[in-house]
Parts: structure tokens; C-alpha cells; sequence
């Protein structure tokens, strides 16, 4: 299922793309002072941020207003899908909640993101992103029928690896505050990933609120070492829709192998309904529970039955055969934790390592910035 994996990879490709480390730093302290009154005493030589010139004589140590960063980011993630609906060849698409489950739908994804950003303000800075990944996921699902107990049961087990190219652009902005050292940052980005398979781009928000302190060399006032720990959250678009060919989902003599295999425990299911009905007596079959069971369990029958056979014509047409599909997915964890750290090596230049952890999400972010004033 090729299709679904593309939904996933394209939301989780690149979601750990927080900002770097760096903020207005209000100056305190005796061993400090020296520091302080000669940040106050300069003139502040740079048009940004607004407000700028009055946040230096108040003793805040800005940082550089403008500044590039590039960042290298690897994740995985779990996602819950549902509300799918699938059909072949533009013809209408079936919900097939109950027939089809995902055991399990896990994405991996590497790249890199290229992030311009300005202060805007000496509390705000602002950003843009440019990304590119290249995902892949692993997805479980199977095809479930009811048998005449009225017990589910899987009859057909699958599973598909997918790998892509992704592309995400976006912005974001971070209101922060350094008090003597340590600091408060409030991440949030907008982000839009589109890849040739999704209909629409997949949107996505970020929100991260990270707490850190900041450790100076007081041979080298500029250097600095800082740690932080937070959270990470993240908000998907909920519906998404696509098409893809079939020839892309999986080889076509598997495909046909694992339709046969579902054809005839479709058909054992369908006996078994039968043969419990038959034996029923009229009486017990004018039973309302025994009735909707009844009419349940053929409705789902003929739903897979249905699904089957513009699958096998699909595949039949391997060559022009599509498939198109609509669901609705989220994350399994929106929140996960994060603790990181970054070295100042001068004002211009800043390492940063970041890695985020519980739940169902795992994600590693390494970055190289560099800053300079406008």
C-alpha cells in the first residue's frame, strides 16, 4: 500500500525542524560587569531588531540579527490511520474502516533543511524553511471479514516499504527571553510538504517550548556552551487524498497471489455465514440480534468481495491500473521530549545537537549556523 505510505513519510519527513539556540541575554552578575558596562557604553551598530539600540543600553547581549542555518534531520514516527477509502480506476471509492486494519505504520526519514531567519525584535525572531527528505516507511495492514460465529478474523496479511522524495517549505517565529544565563524559547512553525503521489500538500504545525541555561569561557566573553530540555508537539492536517499506479504498490505477481489467497477465505467466510443462517430455525432467524448480525456480516463480505474484484481488474490493467484513496491520519504521540545542546564557538558561528525521545516519535537534529548583523 504504497499510497498510504506516502501520506506518511510526507507528514513525518521533516517535522524536527526547531530553531537554533540563540537569544537576547540580559547581562548580570559582579563576575560580569566589566561585560555588561561595555555592552551598555557601545553604540548598537545595526539596524535590526527594532528596539535594538534601547535593549543594548539596558545590558542585553543580542545576538547577531540576521543568520543562516543548516541542519541534518533524522526521525522515526508512528501514525493511526482511519476513516480510509479506497477505489480503482476513477471509479467511486468504498470506506473500508473494518475491512482493511493497520497493525502497525512506521515511518524513517532523513534530510536536510536550510533555514533563513532575522530578530524582528529582540524577544522575536522570525524565520523562513526550505527543505528536502528522503523517507521511507514500513506499513502492516491485512483484510478482515466476520466468519459465521460473527468473529472477525484476518484472512489476508500485508505489508509494504516505500521510499520517496519529499519537499517542505514554510516559516515560523519564536518569541524568547534570556535572563542572566538561561532562557525561555516558544518554537513554532507552518510547514507544507508536497510529493507527486498527495493530491494537496500536507500541512503541518509545530509548536516547541524548550527551557535552557547558557554557560560562558570567561577567557572568551563570546564563547559558550548551552543546555536545554522541552517538548516537542506536533499538529497534522487531518485529511488527505491521492492517487497512485497499481504497478507501485506491489509486485503484480504478489499482488495477484495474496487477491487469490483473499478470494477464497472470503468465500470460506461466506459459507460459514450461510451454514449458521441455515440453521437457524425461523423463529431464531426473525431474532432482531441474530438478524443484524446476519445482514452485518454479509454487508462486509460483500464489501471485501467488492474491494477484491476491482483490485484483481486492477491489476489485470497493471499498465494503466490506479488507485485512488482518501483517509484521515494523526500522530500516535502529538508530544515527545527533547534536550539538546549547542556551542558557541564566536557570535557568528554556533554548533547545535538535539535529540527527542518517548512516545512513539524519536528524532535527532544536528545544525550549523551562522549569524552576522543587518
Amino acid at each position: 500500500m504504497k499510497a498510504l505510505c506516502t501520506v506518511i513519510v510526507v507528514v513525518f519527513g521533516l517535522i524536527a525542524t526547531s530553531h537554533a539556540q540563540v537569544y537576547s541575554d540580559k547581562i548580570v552578575g559582579k563576575k560580569n560587569t566589566a561585560l555588561a558596562d561595555s555592552i551598555k557604553s557601545k553604540e548598537y551598530p545595526f539596524v535590526l531588531p527594532i528596539w535594538g539600540a534601547k535593549a543594548a543600553k539596558l545590558g542585553f547581549d543580542l545576538p547577531y540579527s540576521a543568520g543562516m542555518s543548516v541542519q541534518y534531520v533524522w526521525q522515526e514516527s508512528d501514525l493511526i490511520i482511519d476513516n480510509l477509502q479506497v477505489g480503482f480506476n476513477n471509479g467511486p471509492k468504498t470506506n473500508m474502516d473494518q475491512i482493511i486494519r493497520f497493525n502497525n505504520a512506521r515511518s524513517t526519514a532523513s534530510g536536510v533543511n536550510f533555514r533563513p531567519d532575522i530578530w524582528l525584535f529582540p524577544f522575536l525572531n522570525v524565520y523562513g524553511l526550505f527543505a528536502k527528505a528522503q523517507p521511507s516507511t514500513a506499513v502492516d495492514y491485512g483484510i478482515w471479514v466476520p466468519d459465521g460465529s460473527g468473529t472477525w478474523k484476518q484472512v489476508v496479511a500485508l505489508n509494504s516499504k516505500a521510499n520517496f522524495d519529499a519537499t517542505t517549505v514554510g516559516f515560523g517565529l519564536t518569541p524568547t527571553i534570556g535572563v542572566g544565563g538561561g532562557w525561555l524559547a516558544l518554537d513554532m512553525n507552518f510547514a507544507w510538504s508536497s510529493i507527486a503521489a498527495l493530491k494537496d500538500p500536507a500541512y503541518t504545525f509545530i509548536f516547541g517550548p524548550r527551557m535552557g541555561k547558557t554557560f560562558r569561557f570567561h577567557k572568551h566573553p563570546e564563547r559558550n556552551i548551552a543546555l536545554w530540555a522541552g517538548g516537542f508537539r506536533l499538529k497534522l492536517n487531518s485529511g488527505t487524498e491521492g492517487s497512485i499506479n497499481v504497478s507501485d504498490v506491489l509486485p503484480i505477481d504478489q499482488l495477484q497471489a495474496q487477491l487469490a489467497q483473499g478470494y477464497q477465505k472470503v468465500g470460506d467466510a461466506q459459507a460459514s455465514v450461510d451454514t449458521w443462517w441455515a440453521g437457524l430455525t425461523p423463529l431464531e432467524q426473525t431474532n432482531p440480534v441474530n438478524k443484524a448480525r446476519y445482514e452485518t456480516a454479509n454487508q462486509a463480505l460483500a464489501k471485501a468481495g467488492s474491494f477484491l474484484n476491482s483490485a484483481s481488474a486492477a491489476v489485470d490493467k497493471a499498465s494503466q491500473g490506479t488507485v485512488q484513496y482518501s483517509l484521515d491520519k494523526r500522530p500516535k504521540d502529538m508530544w515527545n521530549f527533547v534536550v539538546g545542546t549547542q556551542f558557541q564557538y564566536n557570535k557568528h558561528v554556533m554548533l547545535r545537537v538535539e535529540y527527542g525521545f518517548m512516545g512513539s516519535r524519536t528524532q535527532l537534529i544536528t545544525g550549523l549556523q551562522y549569524r552576522f548583523g543587518l
